[in-house]
């Protein structure tokens, strides 16, 4: 069974926030683990309602995100989509762990290299 998977982006990373993404990350992989097709869609506009449209028209199973209102977590869930929220990192490391069946809500998935704090 094909499974697809929609993530809202900023750059590498997730959208910090559901509602204000400007860009998307559509893949849909195979029951192995391969990747079937994949894009990147430009919305036309900042919306979470064209974006809940969009996943629904698109049939995708699977949404990872940032921080989502509880109206559309609990619209996508109705919709029987499974959300992943308040993870942060880049977008293609959370795909990956999905796949690995490690995946959880509110995962944050930066190395310690990466994160530079000011001082």
């Amino acid at each position: 069974m094909m499974t697809k998977i929609l993530t809202p982006i900023l750059g590498d990373d997730i959208s910090p926030r559901f509602d204000l993404s400007a860009e998307v990350y559509i893949v849909s992989v195979d029951e192995k683990g391969r990747y079937q097709d994949e894009r990147i869609v430009v919305l036309p506009q900042i919306s979470a309602e064209q974006l809940c449209h969009l996943i629904v028209t698109e049939n995708v199973n699977v949404v990872i995100c940032g921080g989502i209102e509880e109206q559309y977590y609990q619209y996508l869930n109705w919709k029987r989509i499974r959300v992943y929220d308040s993870v942060i990192g880049p977008w293609e490391r959370a795909i990956a762990r999905y796949l690995d069946n490690k995946l959880q809500s509110g995962d944050i998935l930066w190395n310690q290299k990466e994160a530079i704090v000011d001082e």
